[in-house]
This record gives C-alpha cells, sequence and structure tokens, in this order.
C-alpha cells in the first residue's frame, strides 16, 4: 500500500482485528465488552508533515519508510491527511516551486489544521531567513489566506501567529482550544472528540474534585471541569500550560487550577516530600479529590506515580500505547477494577491504537 493513499474498504475489517487483539490482551484485568469509536477512513489526521525532495531544480513532498531515509516516496495526495491538509498542498508546493527563494534549502513543511477549519503552514529550511525570504512569505501568505511560519537553525519567524484555534462541539457544548505549533496535539480530531466525550460520561455528578496528570493544553481538563467541584491539573511544558491557561479564559472556566509539574514531582508535592515554590498559591490540602485522570506519555506511568494514583477512588486511565498501560494495571488492578473499557482508533491502517479504562476502588 503506498503511504500516502488508504484503501478505506479494508478499514472495518483492520478495527475488527485490533479491537480482537486488544480484547485478548486485556482479558487478565476486564471481561467486559470494549467500547469500540471507530476513526473515519479517510481525512482524519490533522496535521501532517513531509519531508521535501530537492531534485533538478524542483522540489516535492515525500516520506521515506523507516530505515530508508536515502529513497524518497514523492506524495502527490495525502488521503490520510485532513481535507484542508489536501486542499493547500498543490498550490503551496506550486508556488514554492516558482520561487528559488522559498524552495532553496527548505527540507521539511508542516501543515497544522483543525476541525474548525483553521489552518498554519511551517516552513523549516536549512538557511538564515532573511528579509527577502520574509517579503516573499508574506506574499505567499496572503495568496493562500493561511499563516506561514518560517524555521531555521535558532531561527523562528512568525509572520502573523504560530497557533491554530480549534472549536471542538461535545455533548451540546463547543469548546474553544489554542494549538500551538510544536506543541503537542491529538491527531485525530473526530477521535479526539469521542475521548473527551467518552471521559465526560465517565465522570458525571461528581460532587468532588478531580485531579488531572498530563493535562496539556487543557484538552480534556476545561470539558471535565463542569463535572466537578474544583480542578487541579499539572503539565511539565511551558508552552502546553501557557497555551491552557488561555483556553481556561477562553472557556469561561473559573473552577481549574494548573501548575507547572511533572507526575512525579507531583507525588513529592502530595506525599509532602518537598515544596515547591510553584504551587505557592495552592492550597492542597484544600481539595477532596475523587477521580484522578492520567494521559501520560507512551512510557506509562513510573512506580511512584502508580502507587500515588493507587489510593484514589476512581482512576481514569486514557493511554496512547496499550503495552504500558497494561503494565500499570498489573499493579492498578490490585487496589482497583475495570468498571469501562474503550478503545479509540487513533491511528488507523497502523498497529497503534489508544485505549481507555474507568477503575473504581475496590
Amino acid at each position: 500500500m503506498a503511504l500516502h493513499r488508504v484503501n478505506t474498504d479494508d478499514y472495518q475489517q483492520q478495527l475488527d482485528q485490533k479491537v480482537a487483539r486488544l480484547r485478548d490482551a486485556y482479558a487478565p484485568y476486564t471481561t467486559l465488552e470494549p467500547e469500540v469509536f471507530p476513526s473515519p477512513p479517510s481525512h482524519y489526521r490533522l496535521r501532517a508533515e513531509f519531508k521535501m525532495w530537492q531534485e533538478g531544480g524542483r522540489v516535492d513532498y515525500a516520506m521515506y519508510k523507516q530505515g530508508e531515509y536515502k529513497k524518497p516516496f514523492v506524495i502527490q495526495e495525502f488521503t490520510v491527511g485532513s481535507e484542508r491538509i489536501n486542499a493547500l498542498m498543490p498550490p503551496l508546493l506550486e508556488a514554492i516551486n516558482a520561487s528559488e527563494t522559498l524552495r532553496k534549502r527548505l527540507f521539511c513543511t508542516e501543515f497544522l489544521t483543525t476541525l474548525s477549519g483553521d489552518a498554519l503552514i511551517t516552513l523549516i529550511y536549512h538557511k538564515p531567513l532573511d528579509a527577502v525570504w520574509e517579503a516573499e512569505a508574506r506574499a505567499l501568505q496572503k495568496k493562500l489566506g493561511v499563516p506561514i511560519l518560517g524555521r531555521s537553525r535558532k531561527q523562528k519567524v512568525v509572520l502573523e501567529r504560530d497557533y491554530v484555534i480549534e472549536k471542538l462541539d461535545i455533548h451540546g457544548r463547543t469548546y474553544q482550544y489554542k494549538q500551538v505549533e510544536g506543541s503537542f496535539t491529538q491527531p485525530n480530531g473526530e477521535i479526539c472528540r469521542a475521548m473527551i466525550g467518552w471521559a465526560k460520561s465517565c465522570c458525571k455528578d461528581q460532587a468532588a474534585d478531580l485531579l488531572e496528570l498530563y493535562c496539556g493544553n487543557g484538552n480534556f481538563t476545561i470539558p471535565l471541569a463542569e463535572n466537578f467541584r474544583q480542578v487541579l491539573a499539572t503539565e511539565i511544558s511551558k508552552v502546553s500550560v501557557n497555551a491552557a491557561q488561555e483556553n481556561i479564559a477562553a472557556n469561561g472556566v473559573e473552577n481549574l487550577a494548573i501548575v507547572r509539574l511533572s507526575s512525579e514531582e507531583f507525588t513529592q508535592a502530595i506525599d509532602k516530600v518537598r515544596p515547591f515554590r510553584r504551587l505557592k498559591d495552592i492550597d492542597l490540602d484544600s481539595y477532596e479529590f475523587s477521580t484522578v485522570l492520567v494521559d501520560p506519555p507512551r512510557a506509562g506511568l513510573d512506580a511512584d506515580t502508580c502507587a500515588m494514583i493507587a489510593r484514589f477512588p476512581r482512576i481514569l486511565y486514557i493511554s496512547c500505547n496499550p503495552e504500558t498501560q497494561l503494565e500499570n494495571l498489573a499493579e492498578l488492578t490490585k487496589t482497583h477494577r475495570i468498571a469501562r473499557f474503550a478503545i479509540f482508533d487513533q491511528f488507523p491502517y497502523t498497529d497503534h491504537t489508544e485505549s481507555g479504562v474507568l477503575l473504581v476502588k475496590r
């Protein structure tokens, strides 16, 4: 199969195989039938990165198979990418090839789009970006009607803005998110919306407080805040924390505080191992946490964090790597039972998927 084109006729069969595999993998911990959230079969990916193949005075979008970086696959269409990405690819490439300034030493192009139709293009170079480049990039930006951002070594040229605005409709309400270029965002917008909706349904009628680790730009935090009395969320990335603060204000959320701490640091703080200046305005003892939400990196939860969240009555654990989630469940199911189990097909036509479990204290 081409790297850029998918056979949508195979989608359901591939999803069924994933579900069967994960059902078997989770069988030691639950007999629940998973709630399955399928992806759109095409045009589901909201962000994309292409290497730019330079040959004979022309540049083309390209991809490489892992380990074969001298054998490019020139991309003419990209059916897994959003319709917005596919609409922007041809006129952008035409304009770049018409300008030696824009083409020369360009080695990567990134697209960031949203379900609500916003877009941002980043052009990355092996050369300094001067005033001539900026003038031509501004003309291109005006022609496409999309913000352009330029990057090179130790240089970032923002012509208009370095973010997009996403708007997600979930359970009858619209949430707005600032998504900054280079920071983490969910690649599959419809699955992102499904995950948030599922998480909200797991947190109905919660009168106490929520703790969230790895909150990013507030993707889950903001919609879930209305289900709790108070919410405390942590995130280590300064860019994501700043975006989250803007998203909190944009959505009018008043019961949510975010602090820049890693999960390991928060574990030390809640155990009173050592104080943190970043928590000087937060009274941890004032919270009555009934639920903890974790959506960790692929490595999963470290042992100390796993032990810390095991004290909570309810654990909502969303994972981009079922293998490490299963390793954590070997410990967490000693104190908790799985009350809900979900599979989110974030990455169709690959072996990767996302899973969610709601664990309740035994």
